[in-house]
């Protein structure tokens, strides 16, 4: 099993990334999150997941942090989660919010992810409830990254989720219209949650409107 690999990044795409070691270049699938920190030419160190495939070529899953690793793996042992939904899952909640979500039994929160319906979130709730506990409290940070970071980060994100940049940063000014206290905040996971819960209204509505003509 692969844990782990380190190499020069020598390709950054939409949903993967392309990592040398030892003179091969490794395919790596990773959430927006992750990709979003990769440089073409940097020295990437990633926690990986193998996957292999009944009857499909294995697929090789990558995390910057430890924890989204953890997250990701602990969700595929849920009924009906795959890897994709899994990575999504990781993208949209992150690792600290995922657990809280469950902690809480907030199933809510994980119908914010593309591909998890309220039947399927609140299976996740259930069957994960006593297999991630809550994150230690972190120390308040002194300073905030600023609002060209996050939003490249939340950009990055919808994009990789299927979403144009057009929309994307339309979505995020039009959330922020609404949710102003989110950019102070500048936690990426909160606001691409209020991003696609944005986007999904006004889908939903687009196509009501187009219905009703």
């Amino acid at each position: 099993m692969i844990a782990s690999i380190t190499g020069e990044v020598r390709f950054v795409g939409a949903t993967l990334a392309v990592v040398e070691v030892s003179g091969f270049g490794i395919e790596v699938n990773a959430s927006p999150r992750t990709l979003a920190g990769l440089r073409v030419g940097a020295t990437a160190h990633l926690h990986t997941a193998y996957i292999a495939r009944k009857d499909e070529a294995p697929v090789l899953f990558g995390f910057a942090q430890a924890d989204e690793k953890e997250i990701f793996s602990v969700m595929l042992g849920v009924s009906g989660v795959g890897p994709r939904t899994a990575l999504a899952a990781v993208s949209v909640l992150g690792p600290d919010d995922a657990r809280r979500a469950i902690a809480a039994g907030d199933d809510k929160a994980f119908t914010a992810v593309p591909g998890i319906g309220p039947k399927s979130a609140r299976r996740i709730v259930l069957e994960l409830a006593d297999k991630l506990v809550l994150p230690d409290p972190a120390p308040q940070q002194s300073a905030q990254p600023g609002m060209q970071v996050w939003r490249e980060q939340v950009v990055d994100a919808l994009t990789g989720l299927g979403w144009s940049e057009k929309d994307a940063a339309r979505g995020i000014d039009d959330a922020l219209e609404t949710q102003p206290e989110l950019a102070e905040s500048a936690n990426v996971a909160e606001i691409l949650r209020a991003v696609l819960s944005w986007l999904g209204t006004a889908k939903a509505t687009s196509h009501t409107r187009t219905r009703g003509r």
